[in-house]
C-alpha cells in the first residue's frame, strides 16, 4: 500500500494504490472520492478491493495536498470540476492512464467505482467510452450527463441508489436509463427502499438528506462486486 504521483498536464495529483499478494499484473479497480476529495475511508475501500485480488487506485481529483472537509460544505472544491466537464474529463483520463501503466497492473483490465461526486466521475469515464475501462459503478452519485458520451459505452454501468436520496430524484433515474440506452450501454440501475444519501457511509447522520444505511451498504457492495467478477 502507497500513495504515488501522477499528473495531469502540469497539475500533480497523489493516489492510493493498494496491490494484492502475488506478482500481477492485476485487474485494477479505480475509486473515485466524493466531495471532499481522496482520503482515508477512500483507502480504506482500496484495501477492501485488494483483499478480494484487484489492484486498487484511490484517485485525486482536486490536485496534491488539496482536501475538503469531512464535516463542511466543499461546494468550492467541487463545483469547478462539476461546471467544466470537459476538464474533469481529461483529469479522469490521466487516473486511467496512470493506473494503466503501472506495472502490476493489466492495462485493458480496468474499473472505476465512485462515491457521490465520485460517482459521477465514474458515469463520466463510462461516457468517455476508453475500451480499457470495463465497468463503472456510481454509488449515491448525481447523473447530469454534462458532455454526453463519446461515442458507443463499452463499459458496463451500474448506478446504485436510495430512492429518497434528495439530490437523484426519480425522474434522474429514468433520464439516465434514457441516455445509457441511447448510448448502447450495458446499465444497470438498483434502487433501494427507504434509504437517502450517502448511505455507505457509516458517519452521514443528516436525517431526511444523508443517512448511513447498513443493509443498503451491504447490498451495494455485494452488486458491485458481482458485476466486478462478471467482467474482470
Amino acid at each position: 500500500m502507497t500513495l504515488f504521483s501522477y499528473f495531469d498536464g502540469t497539475d500533480e495529483l497523489e493516489a492510493y494504490l493498494a496491490l494484492p499478494a502475488g506478482d500481477g499484473p492485476f485487474p485494477c479497480v479505480l475509486i473515485a472520492p466524493n466531495w471532499v476529495g481522496q482520503t482515508a475511508w477512500d483507502n480504506a475501500v482500496a484495501d477492501k478491493l485488494a483483499a478480494l485480488g484487484y489492484a486498487a487506485m484511490a484517485i485525486d481529483v482536486y490536485g496534491k495536498g488539496r482536501r475538503g472537509d469531512p464535516a463542511g460544505d466543499n461546494s468550492a472544491l467541487m463545483g469547478p470540476w462539476v461546471g467544466d466537464r470537459a476538464a474533469l474529463r481529461q483529469r479522469l483520463l490521466a487516473a486511467v492512464d496512470a493506473a494503466a501503466g503501472l506495472s502490476q497492473v493489466d492495462a485493458n483490465r480496468l474499473a472505476i467505482i465512485g462515491y457521490c461526486f465520485g460517482g459521477l466521475c465514474a458515469l463520466d469515464v463510462a461516457r468517455a467510452c476508453d475500451p480499457r475501462v470495463k465497468a463503472a459503478v456510481s454509488f449515491h452519485g448525481i447523473y447530469n450527463p454534462g458532455l454526453g458520451a463519446a461515442g458507443p459505452i463499452t463499459a458496463k454501468v451500474m448506478a446504485l441508489h436510495g430512492w429518497e436520496d434528495p439530490y437523484t430524484p426519480p425522474q434522474d433515474h429514468h433520464a439516465l436509463a434514457a441516455e445509457m440506452t441511447a448510448a448502447g450501454a450495458d446499465w444497470q440501475i438498483h434502487a433501494y427502499g427507504g434509504t437517502y444519501h450517502s448511505f455507505t457511509n457509516e458517519h452521514a447522520n443528516a436525517p431526511g438528506t444523508a443517512m448511513y444505511n447498513p443493509v443498503a451498504d451491504k447490498r451495494s457492495w455485494a452488486a458491485m462486486t458481482g458485476l466486478l467478477a462478471e467482467v474482470l
